[in-house]
């Protein structure tokens, strides 16, 4: 029976076998011998494929449907728009890194074209790159291309939406494909599908999209952005909310949601379903359908009662008592809740499947919101309520952070998103997942100073590290050496002495010679003498290259300052490496009858500055002072020769966030005549005052804020004063100025 079996497989394989051969050999012949009419008549010329440029090949090759069949959407949209022909590109294959390369990274934002509207929202966008250190006017030395075309609001229903945008793109003499540019989009698409097509071909041009899904988010190539209301402001913004750390870290509210409810349509089905998990009582998820014109027409039987309950409470209220915010997608997959409840503190929930989050290559969203799936809505307060305290209250410091240090204005988003696609560019030198994601953030860190984390003053207890346990002392000279009873060279002395310190630089500002060699005290330390070669305030903050030591001691050529007391300021910096530490104190205030800032050195009871007249900071500082802050404001220091003590406060206070740090009072310091020198007669000149009102204004109008802190601390020596022994104290020279 088996032997019967095995010979029936045999004979039907063997008879599939031929039948196959049969077939293939008889298309074969037919290959091989085409009909007479064919064999002698002219053969039909196949032109050669045009490609318009050499990186088509990696384009996906686009599948027309079946022949009758049904084309499917996303073939309809890839065939009408060019959102999608480029989805493949990346850096490697879609960018010219030649030009970046030789000029570095640079800017261009092409002129605004005759006609052409462009929406406040892009204004701001096109005024941050502007005001950047990146941006130039030449677009030989460019490295990347902004469009003056407002691309922002691609939704054709929208009276911002602009008309012939793609026959418009193609005209630009520098367009090139796209290849080295970068378009800016909130908005995409409209009713009723909303999808991520701009409405014209990008081609290799790179998309800082809000609302982008991961499956159309090209890796390394495109950047997501946060959608953005058009009150957000330009520069500056706003703080964080959290003021305090309340332990534990609950609210009134554990989750929350207050928003448009969509009946039908994409985006509809979470919102629709909000309600199983709202209990009106720690978990308070509301919704409302009474928006749009014929919102009656579709109203179900829950609209009029979600209505009621809408209105009982108020968003800001609940926004600002509530540990977890609920961010649902809406018609897109971003949402304007996004922002909302970082800045309050309130803990995001993320239910948005598909959304690739902002700025996602470089900050770990898992440190400040909860990722959330919209097919477990049920799951979401069990697992809200499962999270310790602990987690909650890093969450909730983790969102200020993020909050303040890119999303706050349209300059911090817009500055992100170059500083994300400059760091691709340059690999070697990029930003670690660290320096992202712990204060003071990227765009304070200038990888180009360097890039090991210990050369930085945020970073020592991170790495274990300490900062050196020498310093570099900066006088800046701008009077002639005509006497050996001059200050700066009693100060010379002085501070020679301190055993902390490694070297002495004088910054020779004079206008006169450089003295002989011989006029130089003899010290136990190196003394260099720089020539300073334009004689500008601002040079003093140049990174030169002589400073081999972390920290700085900034002095005035007429300081008056004794060893024991550089020796007890250095010895406080090294607690505080990340900020100013000094002596002369300075204060601001809000004048209220002129609507503006003001400035004072009189004695009160907290000051905001230490002047960099007897000052010790990290050097990383003059590296920032000097490539960070625009050419506008340090122009305005030179040409005024004054306030660049109050910029550099500025500058130090908007990254560290915080004061800087007074320590013993030096009566000395006040904004008197303090002699027959050069500076002393801008201390006694009456517009020296008015100056530094009218710098603190602009320094302020720039940054878009006040950065500067108040603080009512001052360390003073241990024993300092205390009725003991002068000899068991270790600075007792102090006491005796």
């Amino acid at each position: 029976m088996q032997a019967k079996k095995r010979y029936l497989t045999l004979l039907s394989a063997g008879t599939c076998l031929a039948l196959l051969l049969y077939l293939g050999g008889a298309r074969l012949r037919a290959a091989r011998h085409p009909p007479p009419g064919a064999r002698h008549g002219p053969r039909p010329e196949r032109p050669w494929p045009r490609f318009p440029d050499a990186l088509r090949p990696f384009a996906p090759a686009e599948r027309p449907g079946p022949e009758g069949g049904r084309v499917s959407p996303r073939q309809r949209r890839d065939a009408s728009a060019g959102l999608y022909r480029g989805r493949r590109c990346r850096m490697e294959s879609c960018f010219d890194f030649a030009q970046c390369r030789r000029s570095g990274f640079k800017v261009y934002v092409y002129p605004q074209q005759k006609g052409e509207k462009i929406a406040e929202s892009y204004q701001n966008v096109l005024a941050a790159i502007e005001g950047s250190r990146f941006y130039t006017s030449d677009p030989g030395q460019a490295c990347l291309f902004v469009l003056s075309l407002d691309t922002l609001d691609r939704d054709q229903l929208s009276p911002q939406y602009v008309h012939n945008l793609r026959s418009k793109v193609q005209s630009l003499h520098l367009w090139n494909n796209g290849r080295n540019h970068l378009i800016f989009n909130l908005y995409s698409g409209t009713w009723p599908d909303y999808t991520e097509d701009v409405g014209f071909d990008i081609g290799q041009a790179m998309l800082a999209k809000a609302s982008i899904s991961t499956e159309n988010f090209r890796p390394n190539f495109d950047v997501s952005i946060p959608l953005f209301s058009k009150d957000h402001p330009r520069t500056g913004g706003e703080k964080g909310f959290l003021r305090f750390n309340t332990i534990p870290p609950l609210r009134k509210y554990m989750l929350v949601f207050k928003g448009k409810r969509y009946l039908t349509g994409i985006g509809s089905d979470t919102r629709n379903a909000l309600y199983h998990v709202h209990n009106g009582e720690d978990v308070v998820l509301l919704t409302t359908c009474k928006h749009g014109k014929d919102w009656q027409k579709h109203k179900d039987s829950r609209c009029d009662r979600d209505n009621a309950e809408y209105e009982k409470y108020d968003y800001r209220e609940m926004l600002h008592n509530a540990t977890f915010c609920l961010v649902p997608r809406g018609r897109r997959l971003g949402s304007f809740r996004f922002l909302e409840a970082l800045q309050a503190a309130c803990v995001p929930v993320m239910l948005s499947n598909g959304w690739e989050l902002p700025f996602s290559e470089v900050i770990d969203w898992n440190q400040a919101a909860v990722i959330g799936d919209e097919r477990l809505l049920l799951q979401i307060p069990s697992t809200i309520r499962s999270i310790h305290q602990d987690k909650i209250l890093a969450l909730r410091q983790q969102t200020q952070f993020l909050w303040e240090a890119y999303f706050s204005s349209v300059e911090k988003i817009v500055l992100t998103t170059l500083e994300i696609i400059q760091d691709r560019i340059f690999k070697h030198i990029s930003r670690n997942s660290l320096i992202w994601n712990k204060h003071p953030g990227g765009l304070f860190v200038l990888p180009q100073y360097s890039s090991y984390l210990g050369d930085f003053p945020y970073y020592y207890a991170n790495l274990g590290l300490k900062p050196l346990p020498t310093f570099t002392a900066v006088i800046h000279a701008v009077t002639p050496l005509v006497s050996q009873s001059q200050p700066v060279l009693k100060l010379l002395v002085a501070v020679a002495k301190s055993q902390y310190c490694a070297q002495i630089i004088v910054l020779w500002n004079c206008d006169k010679p450089l003295p002989a060699k011989h006029r130089w005290p003899a010290t136990s330390v190196p003394v260099i003498v720089i020539e300073g070669e334009s004689k500008v305030m601002s040079s003093r903050f140049l990174p030169y290259d002589n400073i081999v030591t972390d920290a700085v001691l900034s002095l005035d050529e007429d300081t008056v300052l004794s060893t024991t007391e550089v020796d007890f300021a250095f010895t406080v910096w090294q607690s505080f490496p990340d900020r100013i530490v000094g002596y002369p104190a300075r204060s601001h205030f809000w004048d209220n009858t002129k609507e503006r800032w003001g400035y004072t050195s009189k004695w009160t009871n907290d000051y905001s500055m230490v002047l960099t007249g007897a000052a010790i900071y990290h050097k990383y500082y003059h590296y920032l002072y000097t490539h960070y802050l625009p050419a506008s404001l340090k122009n305005m220091v030179d040409q005024l020769a004054n306030c660049e003590d109050i910029l550099m406060n500025f500058l130090v206070s908007a990254v560290t966030k915080l004061p800087p740090i007074k320590v013993t009072q030096k009566k000395q310091y006040k904004e008197t005549m303090m002699g027959q020198t050069s500076r002393a007669s801008r201390w006694a000149d009456p517009d020296h005052f008015a100056q530094r009102q009218s710098c603190m204004n602009t320094f302020a109008s720039w940054f878009g804020y006040m950065p500067l802190i108040h603080s009512q601390m001052r360390l003073d020596p241990v024993l300092f004063k205390d009725q003991v022994s002068i000899l068991r104290k270790k600075y007792r020279d102090i006491e005796r100025l």
